[in-house]
């Protein structure tokens, strides 16, 4: 049987084992001689108080401290993406909110000066899908963007789903999006040429937008993994639109190609005794209401007042002779820098559109008291 002896180094601890020769006693005559019995022996890791590697720790440290500061700057990045894509989701869905109203309603939207109007494009077949107004739609993908954008800002998505399926599918959204705007520009330069409608190219502008967005906030390397899908999804959007306006007829006039002889309108709507002090004031403080024979909100606005009321107004018309292409606005239109119909101009005030009587008293100083001292002396 060997014998074996630990040796102890300091100042660390380090123990190795030594294999002997069996004693001898004229050789090692005070040697400890071990006997048969067998110790075990339990290996024992000692190591200094002071760390070995203090000079690879601190990396280790400045590591974490880059790796939390990258972090925090691209979660910093995402949530000012995501607000743009709130800010501009609420600007569509303001847009397309307005145009439902007048789809729905079947008023027009502001005149403009020469070409067609937005109500030329909101009348049109193209402005239905499959039965479905063109405004409405708008508004719910809008509203969709803006919802799921402020979701991932949160970073709080329903439904369990994660963040990555919530950016593809605002990247699928706003293709589609940008898809059906691309393609209504089209219907608008070819089938509707010659009409204008500001409201539909900025709604155009905004699915453009978003859609660059999206664009930057999915990586390179994941737009790969599903351009394919994208692609299909566009081709799918302009399909059924193709389909929807398989019928549609393209608007047969338009204002700017059109002569159109000057008319008179009637109006159907008595005055009231209000309505007609109303009508007098104005007049008495030089407010004038310009407008065209042709704009529907004008007639619509004298209807307000009614036949008796209406005839009391400073009204001017901007094209008494009539309308054709080349046609210029009356010089007191172009003087007063008239861009709609119908306008009001009420002490330096500029008021477009059809403005409600209530608004024009208001506007204008007209008290209760004086319609009633009006009444009164009539």
């Amino acid at each position: 049987m060997m014998a074996r002896f630990v040796s102890v180094s300091s100042p660390q601890f380090h123990f190795c084992f030594r294999e002997f020769p069996p004693p001898s006693s004229n050789l090692y005559p005070r040697r400890f001689e071990v006997s048969d019995r067998r110790f075990t022996v339990i290996p024992i890791k000692c190591s200094s108080t002071e760390p070995e590697n203090s000079e690879d720790s601190a990396p280790s440290l400045s590591s974490s401290s880059s790796s939390s500061s990258s972090s925090t700057s691209e979660v910093s990045v995402n949530s000012s993406i995501y607000n743009w894509y709130t800010g501009i989701g609420g600007i569509g869905m303001l847009d397309t909110a307005y145009l439902t109203y007048l789809k729905l309603t079947g008023s027009d939207a502001f005149c403009p000066v020469g070409g067609g109007t937005c109500g030329d494009v909101l009348n049109s077949d193209y402005a239905v899908v499959f039965g479905v107004p063109l405004p409405v739609i708008g508004f719910v993908m809008y509203g969709l963007v803006t919802a799921l954008s402020a979701q991932l800002g949160e970073g709080n998505l329903p439904y369990g789903i994660s963040k990555s399926n919530g950016r593809f599918a605002l990247f699928g959204i706003t293709t589609a999006m940008a898809s059906a705007s691309a393609y209504f520009l089209y219907i608008l330069s070819t089938k509707l040429s010659g009409s204008s409608c500001l409201y539909c190219l900025v709604s155009a502008f905004l699915s453009f937008s978003l859609f660059f967005l999206s664009i930057k906030d999915v990586k390179l390397q994941e737009i790969q993994q599903v351009i394919g899908l994208q692609i299909c999804l566009a081709i799918i959007v302009v399909a059924s639109l193709t389909a929807s306006y398989s019928t549609a007829q393209p608007s047969p006039s338009r204002s700017g190609d059109i002569e159109l002889p000057y008319y008179t309108t009637e109006i159907t709507t008595s005055s009231s005794p209000n309505a007609i002090a109303l009508a007098k004031h104005l007049n008495s403080i030089g407010a004038k209401m310009y407008g065209a024979f042709w704009c529907s909100h004008c007639l619509e606005q004298k209807e307000m007042f009614g036949r008796e009321a209406a005839k009391l107004l400073n009204y001017v018309e901007c094209f008494p002779e009539g309308y054709k292409k080349g046609t210029k606005i009356f010089k007191a239109c172009a003087d007063a820098r008239i861009e709609g119909f119908p306008t009001w101009i009420i002490s330096g005030q500029v008021l477009s559109g059809e403005v409600e009587l209530a608004e024009l008293a208001e506007m204008s100083g007209f008290s209760l008291d004086q319609a009633n001292e009006t009444i009164q002396l009539q």
